[in-house]
């Protein structure tokens, strides 16, 4: 296993834990608010430097 692999396999353990993390304290709405407002703001730039 390389160092990409294994960088890309913690970032999916970080989201799902953070997912956990959201249930357990109840803010699941702030969670799927703040991802999707992070893509729109990722597609945005990755636009604006194209």
């Amino acid at each position: 296993m390389n160092i990409n692999k294994f960088r890309s396999f913690l970032y999916v353990l970080a989201k799902i834990l953070g997912d956990i993390s959201a249930v357990k304290n109840g803010t699941v709405k702030k969670r799927i608010g703040r991802r999707v407002v992070g893509k729109a703001t990722g597609k945005g730039i990755g636009k604006l430097f194209k």
